[in-house]
């Protein structure tokens, strides 16, 4: 059976690192800590105090001072993984852990996840090729010496970088090695962790060049162990589940998220607030627990992502040049149908197909897949069709020979109906509204994303009122825009009194349009 032993950095809270040791070290695994030596003599003291009856607890064989950005952070890390690899010869796995780490399944749970494939898990990606840098210096961090720290000494760090720069003193990367990066939250084999040992006594070179080498902590581990260790034995990925927001900064999980981090396909999450003293009492308790059956959903990030992409509303890129400087045709119309329910729309427009000319295209901005002529290429992804929305949507006038046409539009694209209202052609918006029940919220949250099969119902029933709450919002801002030719149906009117509106909008005779919307199932799921 696997025997952990965790890797643990740390720089503050003794009385929380000790409850942490006790409690991982309570199912037979070890524990190797780094205490920050700017953490101080006394802090440092009460760890060695709490624990000193514990023997499966080590300590690092020295303690420095750690920077964010420093060799520093890795030079903590290689000396717990000294202390860990000969104090205890039956650890099978050393597991990277912060104090901010907790355990989000039960021991039982990650020792059998651990037995079941013999692999390291380590994000490694490669360093030039991959886009895991979102912002800031990219391949700088290589090729030039960093013997500042960005953060504490900006003005140097600054200074140093752009005078190598200005000189030309690039260095050179050691030409043996592909150099990776990823999460410094890994989980490697011990036969692993001896090799990563002999390396940095027998390759000098290595250690010096990443010495200076800017956040190393991102691409040491991940570039020995892709070095060392055969690709077949190496699954990229991290077990920690982590999130960071818009301005990199990670997310701080609280006492309600508990059901949440459960259904993560994890093993442990980072970073757990201080405060949150329940969540720590509970997943505690979970750790030491036998039995237990998780449901994974993992639907965390796209969740994190809807709840804080809400409320940004009026946020836009500049537009493009052939954006401002193109448009549909003065003599023409485009007439958008806006739908939450996509099946309810593309009924609508079927049988508008059957009783007019008009050609009618589905959610064109939404759909990668649904069916489009053949334009040279643009067509091909909806970044494309978006980017270039007017040229692209002036090429499907001039495709069909038409001066009218319709498409189907989400209400979430608000950004698109307003650009094409403000194009000097003209057009006309129809919103369908339509009744949404719990089963049907429940879909749509599965769907795209913001729950799974296997999402506990409690969770669910709590994200659906902000479900509910976000298509409400999307519509009143549709109503709120105030578009000229704006018309309205409703699920809950009757034939007739949705006949005015759509005739309204195609410019057909009433009569037409009471044929089309006077299917029976055109509001049905």
């Amino acid at each position: 059976m696997a025997r952990i032993a965790f890797i643990l950095l740390c720089h503050k809270d003794p009385e929380a690192i000790i409850d942490q040791a006790r409690r991982l070290t309570r199912a037979g695994d070890y524990i190797a800590i780094h205490f920050d030596a700017r953490g101080g003599k006394e802090a440092f003291e009460a760890i060695r105090e709490g624990l000193k009856d514990n023997p499966n607890v080590a300590y690092a064989t020295k303690r420095i001072k750690c920077g964010w950005g420093e060799w520093s952070l890795v030079e903590a890390t290689l000396y717990a993984i000294e202390a860990a690899e000969a104090a205890f010869p039956r650890a099978t796995h050393f597991y990277m852990l912060s104090g901010d780490c907790m355990a989000i399944k039960t021991a039982e749970y990650i020792h059998d996840y651990l037995d079941r494939e013999d692999v390291d898990v380590i994000e490694s990606f490669d360093f030039f090729e991959s886009d895991w840098i979102k912002t800031g210096i990219k391949e700088e961090r290589l090729i030039y010496r960093h013997w500042f720290n960005e953060r504490t000494h900006k003005w140097l760090f600054y200074q140093s970088f752009w005078m190598q720069r200005r000189l030309g003193l690039q260095r050179e990367i050691p030409e043996d090695l592909q150099i990776m990066i990823g999460s410094q939250w890994w989980c490697l084999r011990r036969r692993t962790i001896e090799w990563i040992l002999d390396f940095t006594r027998s390759r000098k070179d290595v250690m010096k060049f990443f010495r200076t080498t800017w956040i190393p902590d991102e691409t040491f581990f991940q570039t020995l162990v892709r070095h060392l260790v055969p690709e077949n034995e190496i699954k990229t990925r991290t077990l920690t589940f982590l999130m960071f927001t818009d301005y990199g900064m990670p997310v701080v999980f609280y006492n309600d998220h508990y059901d949440l981090l459960l259904s993560q396909d994890y093993l442990f999450a980072r970073k757990i607030s201080p405060e949150a003293k329940e969540l720590k009492k509970r997943l505690g308790d979970l750790f030491a627990a036998t039995g237990v059956e998780f449901q994974i959903s993992n639907e965390g990030r796209s969740l994190f992502n809807f709840l804080t992409g809400r409320g940004r509303d009026g946020r836009r890129f500049a537009q493009r040049f052939w954006e401002t400087e193109s448009t549909l045709g003065r003599d023409r119309e485009l007439l958008m149908i806006v739908c939450k329910k996509w099946h309810v729309a593309k009924r609508l427009v079927s049988r508008i197909k059957d009783h007019s000319d008009i050609p009618c295209l589905e959610y064109l901005f939404n759909e990668e897949n649904t069916y489009l002529p053949d334009l040279g290429g643009i067509e091909k992804s909806l970044e494309k069709r978006t980017r270039h929305r007017r040229a692209w949507v002036r090429m499907l006038f001039d495709y069909f020979d038409a001066d009218k046409m319709v498409v189907c539009l989400d209400p979430q694209g608000i950004e698109l109906i307003r650009d094409f209202n403000a194009d000097r052609s003209g057009t006309r918006v129809l919103e369908i509204d339509c009744e949404f029940t719990d089963d049907y919220l429940a879909g749509h949250a599965k769907r795209t994303g913001l729950a799974g099969e296997q999402t506990p119902e409690e969770a669910l029933q709590r994200l659906l009122p902000t479900i509910r709450a976000d298509i409400n919002h999307e519509s009143d801002r549709i109503r709120d825009a105030e578009f000229d030719h704006y018309e309205r149906i409703s699920q809950s009117s009757t034939p007739e009194e949705n006949a005015r509106p759509l005739a309204r909008f195609l410019g057909i005779p009433e009569e037409t349009a009471r044929e089309i919307v006077s299917m029976h199932y055109l509001f049905s799921d």
